[in-house]
């Protein structure tokens, strides 16, 4: 269905709201995104052993600025090897990159925020330099919860109910939810179009100024009404998906290995899809299907595996 902009009167208490953004809005947050990716893949690429947590979270903060961004929700995060999966974290001082340097072998994964003319992106690029067997199953398995969070938030489940889930499909697969260890707990936030007031640019404990303004704003508002703008798993979560944009990132970790996606999904007053499916790890789950597929075909008597389907999103293990 087409979203629907938002129009007519104030919304009642209790009633959800209706879905805020027109396709031109979705255009532009979709391009955000594409960017924010982007920059990510260049310092991907970029990367190599003996590089430190410091400077890659430097480096992908250079390429957004040159790419046109001038604020940020909040600052560029870089985590390697084992602090991809947040081990030992105690504190969220020790989410801000650190000394650690890139080994052969470590996974990694670039966080990023941009904010262009109010329009937010947040997104999760992960990774691995050389071969690590571990990461290529965690990867493998990631695909089956890009879709089961779709599906759930599409039936409309309480949001709460969506997070336990993803927990149950975690223990299924022999993981550890990560996504637990970030602040409140959170597996997403709604993303709004940043108001211009405060000052651009400027950061206080790791967030936009604005971003800091407008989710007070936001966090105020929605618990009148019975919702929160945070994602969790407590009771401030139990209750439908708010129509919106909604910033997503499971993230799982099995010992010293870390990996997630975070990207947006689009909420409507009946339906979920996901923005954008032209992202690197939905292409690199394609491309591994159709590798094995094509060797299932080549070997007698074996049958070909399903292929992620990422917009009709049934689940799906690559």
């Amino acid at each position: 269905m087409s979203p629907k902009s938002m129009t007519g009167p104030k919304t009642p208490p209790g009633k959800p709201p209706r879905f805020p953004f027109d396709e031109r809005d979705l255009g532009r947050f979709r391009e955000v995104q594409q960017l924010a990716y982007a920059c990510a893949g260049r310092v991907a690429e970029w990367l190599e052993p003996g590089v430190t947590e410091r400077q890659a979270a430097g480096r992908l903060r250079h390429e957004l600025v040159s790419a046109g961004v001038g604020d940020f929700f909040h600052v560029p995060f870089a985590w390697f090897g084992d602090r991809t999966a947040f081990r030992g974290f105690r504190t969220p001082l020790q989410f801000f990159p650190s000394a650690r340097r890139l080994a052969e072998g470590m996974p990694f994964v670039l966080d990023c925020a941009p904010v262009v003319d109010g329009y937010t992106a947040d997104i999760g690029y992960g990774g691995v330099v050389g071969e690590n067997p571990i990461w290529e199953r965690l990867d493998a398995d990631l695909a089956e919860y890009r879709a089961l969070i779709v599906g759930e938030v599409r039936a409309r489940k309480p949001l709460n109910e969506v997070y336990a889930a993803v927990d149950a499909l975690i223990a299924r697969h022999g993981y550890d939810n990560r996504h637990r260890v970030y602040p409140g707990r959170v597996i997403g936030h709604q993303v709004t179009r940043l108001s211009p007031r405060g000052p651009a640019g400027a950061t206080l404990f790791g967030f936009g100024v604005r971003t800091l303004q407008t989710l007070g704003r936001e966090l105020i508002s929605e618990r009148l009404h019975g919702r929160s703008p945070l994602w969790a798993d407590g009771r401030s979560s139990r209750h439908a998906p708010t129509p919106g944009l909604w910033a997503v990132e499971p993230h799982i970790g099995f010992r010293g290995v870390g990996l997630k996606f975070e990207e947006l999904l689009v909420v409507t007053e009946d339906d979920a899809y996901w923005l954008d499916d032209d992202l690197p790890h939905v292409h690199r789950w394609r491309e591994r299907s159709a590798r094995a597929a094509r060797s299932a075909r080549s070997t007698p008597g074996a049958a070909a595996g399903p292929t992620p389907d990422t917009h009709e999103q049934e689940t799906v293990t690559p």
